[in-house]
C-alpha cells in the first residue's frame, strides 16, 4: 500500500477533529481457495496516528479460531511504519520477533507490534487468513472505535452455499454491487460452481463512541453479517442448515427446558392458596399471583436458558429466571388467564435478529399476560422490587418472541404504555432564622422508582445518606416513607429540609430547583450514529409554593421557558408567578419515547442543555420586608 506525502503530513482528521487516529483504508476480500476449498480472507489496512492517544493502535491483535478438528491459519503477514524525519520519509518494517502468539482452548491470538510508531506515523499492514469455519462466512465491520475514511469488502460465495446476509447499523453503503462469476470453483468430474460476487463500500464512517442511554455496541456497529442457510452438494443432496420459525417452534415445543415446562396444570396444582384462587376481579387476582411468586421464590441471578425445572424450583424455593417466570406463566394458565412465555434478548446481549431464526440470540424469558383482551402486561417475577407490570431495565430491549404452544410464535414489541414518573411538591416558608424551609412530598413510579425502593429496603440509613446527596443546596432534617412493602406502585416519601442559601443584605437569591433531574448533560458527542435508548418513557413534574406573607417580596422572577422535541416527542416547561401572598413555580419534563432514533440526537442534546441551564441558572430574587 502506498503512503502519500499528504497522509504523512496530516495532523488532524477534518471530519472528527478529536480523533486520536483514523483508518485511512480498510480492505477485505473473502473467497474460497480453488485448490483447498478453504475460505481465505485477505486483509489490508492503513492507519494514521494523529496524537499520543492514538499510539495504542500501533499494536493489532488477530484472533484465530481453534476447533476440535480444524484451526484457522494466517500467512503473508506484512507490515510497515512510515514517518517523516527531517523532511524525509522513513520506513520501518515488521520483523518476525515483533509477532507474538498466545493460545487458549478456543483461540490463538496473533499480536503484531509495529516498530517505531510515533505521532504522525502511518501504519500499513496486510495478511491472509484461511479457515474451514464457514457458518458465519466472514463478517465485516465497517465501523470502528476510530473514524474510517474508506472501507471496502468483497465477498465471493459459491452457489453451493446459500447465506442469509444482514446489514447491521444505521450507516448507508456507498457501493452495494453484486454479480456472478461462472465456473469459479471446480470439484472434479466436470462439477463446478458459479460464484455470487459482492462488493460493499462505505466512506467517511464516524467512530463508534459509547455514551449513556444505549445498549450493547453490537446492536449498532455498522457491519455485514452472514448465516449459512443451505448447503447444496454436487451429488444433488441439499442440507438445510438454518431453520424457519416453524422448525424452531417445533424444537421449542419438545425442549425439556422450555416447551415441556409450559401449561402444566398438574405441576402447579394446589400451589396457590385459596385466598388467591377465590379472588373474582381478574386484575386483582393476577396481581396477587404475581406477588405470591415474588414472595415465595428467590432468584439465583442466573438466566437458566438451558437448565430449567419448575419441579426443582417448587422443591427448592428458589431458582433461575426461566424457572421462576415459567412458574408464573403456569400459575396464570392454571387459573384461566391468557398468558404466554416471551423469549427476549437482554440489553447486554444485543437485539435478537428478525431476519432469520437464531434461537441462541435469546437468553431470558418474561411473561406476556392478556386480561380481557383490553390490557397487556409484561411481567418478570425475579426481582422483589418490581411492581406488577414493570420490567427491569435489562429486559427493556425493544421486542421479543412470544411463544404460543398451540399455535405459532410471533414477534411482539415490549410496549410499556405507562410513564415512569417523578412528582415532587415543595411548600416553602421563611423560618425564624431567616432561612427558607420546606415540606416536600416525592412520589415516584415505574423504573424511576426502582433504585429508591431497593436502596430503602436494603438499608434505610444508607438510603437517607444517599438521599441527602440528591439535595446539594439543602439540609434534610426529617424523613418519612409513606408507601408500604418492597414494591409499591408508587414510592412515596416526605422530607423536611432547610435551604442553605444565605441572605445577602436584605435579599435572598433562591434557586427554586431544590431537586436536579439531571446532574449534567449526558450527550456530549459531535455526532451519534446509534439511537438514544432510555428504555422507558419518563415524566417529571415539580411544583413549588413559597409563602410570602408579610416577610418576603418577590423582586425578580426567571423568564418562562417552553421547549419541545421534534414530532412532539418530548417537552420541557418552566414557569413562575407571584402575588402578594405566594410564589409559584411549575416545571414539567416529558420524554415520550423509550427509544429515540439517531436523528433526534442534536435536538436531545439541546433539550438536555436547556434542562441543565434551567436547573443551574433559574434564580428568584426575594427581598426581606
Amino acid at each position: 500500500m502506498n503512503v502519500t506525502k499528504e497522509e504523512l503530513s496530516t495532523t488532524v482528521y477534518d471530519k472528527d477533529t478529536n480523533a486520536s487516529a483514523v483508518i485511512v483504508y480498510d480492505y477485505g476480500n473473502a473467497f474460497f481457495n480453488k485448490e483447498t476449498w478453504r475460505l481465505n480472507i485477505e486483509i489490508k489496512q492503513k492507519i494514521k496516528i494523529l496524537n499520543k492517544d492514538g499510539l495504542k493502535y500501533g499494536q493489532v491483535e488477530i484472533p484465530l479460531l481453534i476447533g476440535e478438528n480444524s484451526r484457522e491459519t494466517i500467512r503473508e503477514i506484512k507490515a510497515s511504519v512510515h514517518h517523516t524525519v527531517n523532511g524525509k520519509s522513513v520506513i520501518s518494517t515488521l520483523n518476525e520477533d515483533a509477532i507474538f502468539k498466545e493460545q487458549n482452548e478456543t483461540y490463538e491470538i496473533i499480536r503484531l507490534a509495529f516498530p517505531n510508531v510515533k505521532v504522525g506515523s502511518v501504519i500499513t499492514y496486510s495478511y491472509t487468513k484461511s479457515t474451514k469455519f464457514i457458518n458465519k462466512f466472514q463478517p465485516w465491520y465497517f465501523q470502528q472505535d476510530i473514524p474510517v475514511s474508506y472501507s471496502e469488502y468483497n465477498a465471493s460465495i459459491p452457489g453451493n452455499y446459500e447465506y442469509n446476509i444482514k446489514l447491521v447499523g444505521s450507516l448507508p453503503l456507498d457501493v452495494n454491487k453484486s454479480d456472478v462469476e461462472p465456473n469459479c470453483l471446480e470439484a472434479g468430474r466436470g462439477a463446478y460452481a458459479n460464484c455470487a460476487i459482492y462488493k460493499y463500500v462505505m466512506t467517511d464512517i464516524p467512530a463508534y463512541k459509547a455514551e449513556e442511554y444505549t445498549t450493547t455496541r453490537d446492536n449498532y456497529l455498522s457491519r455485514i453479517e452472514y448465516e449459512l442457510s443451505v448447503v447444496r452438494q454436487f451429488n444433488g443432496a441439499v442440507d438445510k442448515i438454518s431453520k424457519t420459525w416453524e422448525d424452531v417452534d417445533g424444537e421449542l415445543r419438545t425442549d425439556s427446558d422450555f416447551g415441556r415446562q409450559i401449561n402444566k396444570k398438574k405441576l402447579v396444582k394446589d400451589v396457590l392458596p385459596s385466598n388467591i384462587t377465590t379472588i373474582t376481579d381478574k386484575l386483582e387476582k393476577a396481581k396477587a399471583i404475581y406477588q405470591y411468586v415474588l414472595d415465595n421464590y428467590k432468584w439465583n441471578n442466573n438466566s437458566g436458558r438451558y437448565d430449567a425445572s419448575i419441579k426443582r424450583l417448587l422443591a427448592d424455593g428458589g431458582g433461575n429466571a426461566f424457572e421462576i417466570n415459567l412458574l408464573l406463566q403456569n400459575l396464570f394458565y392454571s387459573e384461566g388467564f391468557e398468558a404466554y412465555p416471551m423469549l427476549i434478548s437482554t440489553r447486554e446481549n444485543g437485539h435478537a435478529t428478525k431476519v432469520y431464526p437464531v434461537l441462541t440470540d435469546f437468553n431470558y424469558v418474561i411473561v406476556k399476560l392478556n386480561i380481557d383482551d383490553e390490557q397487556t402486561y409484561f411481567l418478570d417475577a425475579t426481582d422483589p422490587y418490581l411492581s406488577f407490570g414493570e420490567l427491569p431495565l435489562y429486559c427493556l430491549n425493544q421486542y421479543g418472541r412470544v411463544y404460543d404452544i398451540e399455535y405459532a410464535s410471533y414477534w411482539e414489541d415490549i410496549d410499556i404504555k405507562a410513564y415512569s414518573t417523578t412528582q415532587i411538591g415543595a411548600k416553602y416558608k421563611l423560618n425564624d432564622s431567616n432561612q427558607l424551609e420546606a415540606d416536600v412530598t416525592i412520589a415516584v413510579s415505574g423504573n424511576n422508582s426502582y433504585l429508591k425502593k431497593r436502596k430503602y429496603s436494603e438499608n434505610k440509613s444508607n438510603y437517607l445518606e444517599w438521599l441527602k446527596n440528591r439535595y446539594p443546596t439543602s439540609s434534610i432534617t426529617e424523613h418519612k416513607v409513606l408507601s408500604e412493602g418492597k414494591n409499591p406502585e408508587k414510592f412515596i416519601e416526605e422530607i423536611k429540609l432547610v435551604n442553605e442559601q444565605e441572605m445577602i443584605g436584605d435579599k435572598i437569591y433562591f434557586n427554586p430547583f431544590v431537586y436536579q433531574f439531571y446532574s449534567e448533560n449526558p450527550f456530549k458527542l459531535q455526532q451519534r450514529t446509534y439511537p438514544v435508548d432510555f428504555g422507558y418513557k419518563q415524566a417529571f413534574l415539580y411544583t413549588l409554593e413559597l409563602e410570602l406573607g408579610d416577610n418576603l417580596k418577590v423582586v425578580e422572577l426567571p423568564e418562562p421557558t417552553t421547549m419541545a422535541l421534534p414530532n412532539k416527542a418530548g417537552m420541557v416547561t418552566f414557569s413562575s408567578s407571584a402575588n402578594e401572598k405566594k410564589l409559584s413555580v411549575f416545571v414539567r419534563i416529558k420524554l415520550d419515547k423509550p427509544v429515540y432514533e439517531a436523528g433526534y440526537y442534536d435536538a436531545l442534546k439541546i433539550f438536555m442543555a436547556k434542562i441543565i441551564d434551567l436547573q443551574n441558572n433559574s434564580i428568584v430574587v426575594l427581598e426581606k420586608q
